[in-house]
């Protein structure tokens, strides 16, 4: 596991990301304040004409239940909005709107596959440390299903609806299992909300009471975090040390 604190998350997670992007290659994408910077220096970067997504497809994380599709705050709608339209990748996601839902989990999962597995999954965390909707107390092997949103989840995301009420009950999430298969893992997190997640997840015990440090269990795995979301990590001056001392040779 490696830990970036940086001022621009943005820019070093698109560095992370772009040694990624290929004809052929697979993303996982992640909805969410958390990415939006990324996506926005992933285009910058295409617009500058030193990045391509010719032959890229997409992934994402998870969609609310019940939802449809052309609901601004849909993930459907949210990450073609803020990236992939914008960017001309071929992306798939959950399907909030199926009528068979463990069906739709079960495609979703085979999806995946198909395509050959994901190289490169970006990732947000919650304020209660979960990645993707994987709430407290999800399995840590789970695949693509359904679950349940805590109050908290509901109340941070209600921001984005009109109201706490407006905001599913109902989500179709990719599992932590599902997360693991991922060949890299780039989680970005900033402002001092975040900074107990991700002590727990990068310093805490592999626990299903904070998700994201199932994490821990994978082999390549970067957090980029700002100084406030680092403030609560014990080994910060290591951290900081590791990364200047990175070797040339050694990619992201």
């Amino acid at each position: 596991m490696e830990v970036v604190i940086t001022s621009s998350p943005g820019e070093v997670a698109a560095d992370a990301i772009s040694g990624h992007v290929h004809p052929g290659a697979v993303l996982g994408l992640a909805t969410g304040s958390s990415p939006l910077p990324v996506y926005e220096e992933l285009l910058r970067r295409r617009d500058a004409g030193t990045l391509s997504f010719d032959g890229v497809r997409a992934f994402t994380l998870d969609e609310y239940l019940g939802l449809p599709r052309s609901h601004p705050q849909s993930y459907h709608s949210v990450i073609r909005r803020d990236f992939t339209d914008r960017a001309g990748i071929e992306v798939d996601g959950p399907d909030g709107e199926a009528k068979d839902v463990p069906a739709e989990a079960a495609r979703y999962e085979a999806a995946i596959a198909a395509a050959g597995g994901i190289d490169v999954q970006l990732l947000g965390i919650g304020t209660d440390g979960h990645i993707g909707f994987n709430e407290p107390g999800s399995s840590l092997a789970s695949r693509t299903r359904t679950k349940t949103l805590t109050p908290q989840t509901r109340q941070d995301n209600a921001r984005f609806f009109d109201s706490v009420e407006e905001v599913p009950v109902h989500v179709l999430t990719q599992g932590l299992g599902t997360i693991l298969d991922a060949r890299h893992v780039v989680l970005v997190a900033t402002g001092a909300t975040k900074a107990a997640a991700v002590a727990a997840a990068v310093e805490g015990p592999v626990s299903a009471f904070c998700p994201a440090s199932v994490l821990q269990l994978h082999p390549h795995v970067t957090f980029v975090v700002d100084p406030d979301a680092a403030s609560e990590l014990r080994l910060l001056d290591y951290y900081r040390f590791t990364v200047a001392h990175k070797p040339d040779w050694q990619p992201w």
